[in-house]
Parts: C-alpha cells; sequence; structure tokens
C-alpha cells in the first residue's frame, strides 16, 4: 500500500510514520508537512529514504495536494493546528488548517476516490462533570469550547458531509491525550519535564483539577491503523486507554520519578475555558476490530518519556526558549 500521512513531521504523525514503517514493513509512505514550528524533520530520522519519502508543503495548496493524492492509495489526515493556548492568542491558524485544509483534501479524495481516514480529538465533545461517570462515545453531542476544538469539530463535520453527499470513502478518529517522545514542549507533559531538566519549577493551571484521559502514542498508532484496514466507511471510533489522571497527579509523578520533592512545583494562571474532564470510551473500536491498548502502565509509560527527554535535550532545547517566552505573556 502507498499511503500519504499529512502532518508526518509533527508530534503524532511522526509516530505514527515510525510504527508504520515497523509494523508494514512493505508499505511505501509519504510524509506531507509545512514544517510549521511544530513540524521537524528530526523526528524522521534514521527511516530508510526508498520507503519514506517527503513533500514540504501546505495542506491548504490544492495544487500539492491533488498531485500528492493522485499517487496514494490512502490519505491519513493528522495534519492540524492542535495546541489550546495558541488559538486563544491567535485564532485565524486554526480557521485555516482545520477547516481549510481538511476541505482541500476532502476535494481531492473525492476527485481521485481515495481511502481517507481522519484524525480529530476527543475535545470536540466538550468536557464532563469530575464526578460525572459517563465518558465519550461516538454517540455524544459535539460541545466544543475553544477556537481549536471547535475548528476540529468543523473538519468533523465536513468529512461526514463528504461521506453523505459524495461518497468519499472516510473514517474519523477521535482521541483522548497522547504522550511519548517527539512532542513539542509546549506541551503540558514534556513542558513540565524540560522545565524541571532546567533547573525550574513546572507550573500547574489552577488547582489542577483537570481530567484528562492519557493515551501513549504508539497505543493511538496502533488504533488508527485498526481503523483503516478493518473500519467500516462512514463510522466514528475512538482511541482511548482507560488513563484517567488529573494535572496535579501527572504533575506529582512527574516530580517523583524525577527525584523531586512531589509538592516542587508553581501554580499559575488558568487557561480560559479550560475544560474539566476528558474521558473516552474506546469499546466500539475494541469490540468491533479487536484493538486493545499495549500500554496501559501510565508511569512506567511516563517513565520512559522522561528518559527520552533527559536523552534528547539537542531535540527540545531550540524549541524551549520561545515556548516559554509565549507562556510569560499569557503568565502561565
Amino acid at each position: 500500500m502507498k499511503i500519504l500521512v499529512t502532518g508526518g513531521a509533527g508530534f503524532i504523525g511522526s509516530n505514527f510514520v515510525r510504527y508504520i514503517y515497523k509494523e508494514r514493513p512493505d508499505w511505501d509512505i509519504t510524509v506531507f508537512d509545512k514544517l510549521t514550528y511544530a513540524g521537524n524533520l528530526k523526528n524522521l530520522e534514521g527511516l530508510d529514504e526508498s520507503r519514506v519519502h517527503f513533500i514540504k508543503a501546505d495542506i491548504c495548496d490544492s495544487e500539492a495536494i491533488d498531485n500528492a493524492i493522485a499517487d496514494t492509495d490512502a490519505v491519513i489526515h493528522f495534519a492540524a493546528e492542535s495546541h489550546n493556548d495558541n488559538s486563544l492568542f491567535d485564532p485565524s491558524p486554526f480557521i485555516q488548517t482545520n477547516l481549510i485544509g481538511t476541505y482541500t483534501i476532502l476535494e481531492a479524495v473525492r476527485k481521485y476516490n481515495k481511502r481517507l481516514h481522519h484524525i480529530s480529538t476527543d475535545e470536540v465533545y466538550g468536557d464532563l462533570e469530575l464526578d460525572d461517570p459517563a465518558k465519550f462515545t461516538p454517540n455524544t453531542p459535539y460541545n466544543p469550547s475553544s477556537p481549536y476544538s471547535s475548528t476540529k469539530a468543523g473538519s468533523d463535520m465536513l468529512v461526514r458531509a463528504w461521506v453523505r453527499s459524495f461518497g468519499v470513502k472516510a473514517t474519523i478518529s477521535n482521541c483522548s491525550n497522547n504522550y511519548g517522545p517527539y512532542q513539542h514542549v509546549e506541551k503540558f507533559i514534556p513542558r513540565q519535564i524540560t522545565e524541571i531538566l532546567e533547573g525550574r519549577k513546572p507550573k500547574l493551571y489552577g488547582a489542577g483539577e483537570n481530567v484528562r484521559d492519557w493515551i501513549h502514542t504508539d497505543d493511538h498508532s496502533s488504533g488508527v491503523l485498526a481503523i483503516l484496514e478493518k473500519g467500516k466507511i462512514g463510522d466514528t471510533y475512538l482511541i482511548g486507554a482507560d488513563g484517567e489522571k488529573n494535572n496535579k497527579q501527572v504533575i506529582e509523578l512527574i516530580l517523583e520519578l524525577m527525584g523531586k520533592s512531589s509538592s516542587d512545583y508553581e501554580h499559575v494562571s488558568d487557561r480560559p475555558g479550560h475544560d474539566l474532564r476528558y474521558a473516552i470510551d474506546s469499546s466500539k473500536l475494541e469490540n468491533e476490530l479487536g484493538w486493545k491498548p499495549r500500554y496501559t502502565d501510565f508511569k512506567l509509560g511516563l517513565k520512559n518519556t522522561i528518559k527520552w527527554y533527559r536523552e534528547n535535550e539537542a531535540w527540545w532545547k531550540p524549541q524551549k526558549i520561545e515556548a516559554e517566552a509565549k507562556y510569560r505573556k499569557t503568565g502561565r
């Protein structure tokens, strides 16, 4: 199979490329990435260039997308602006990439009758109360609360409309919060790890009660592969690993694993509209497609992630100054 991975030089996309490279050695992979601040060709280092090809272009560029999709069997669409804080500071890139970019891809897969899998987020569902036993399912109504999540919700709706109106062969997955190697230091877990590595206290939004459902990025990748190969066209699948932890628990565990006092962190101002809790019910994916997460020990996964950041300072160091400068502007 020949696949095109949009956003394949980003965190989740590059981990998917590495996963497919290992698990499907006869597949040909083309990475299509604009290389914004969140994309990094170093994320793909060590992969054989005869199997992994690269196109530097914007998914909003209809000619570039058209040419790339014409010569492929399936498109896995990871490319997105994805950081909530950035969407609050400037929503415009989120409108362009997440909505116009997805529309551009849909028109190309429609033209060439190609298979599409669209990567989305659990944040499109809004949030749950902390004491609510419920979890998100594919039938949960959308209730996005930020420019980021609302544009991802919009992109999901575009995919569904193109399936119904034009017969596009597409599936959607909504995944919970990913962690693992190659994640940009603006994100919660690598930010705290790198703050400690640089001798500063990690930062906790508000009281830290907000709950996220953490999943290792390799489990996300295996879920996407299962949907690509066995998913029902037009269906939505949720990918999660029952990894609910509040931010306070995560930051204290990071400190413990890095040999620090679990109370050695700073409270900073909370994010506007900060969702309370996310929780994924992945039973449809498990029951219909036989998928199971492998990395169910969050403490072990976090320990391995910390080890990766310790050993790859040259990878994350150039990102750190700019990321922290953005946070200082918001007091977070």
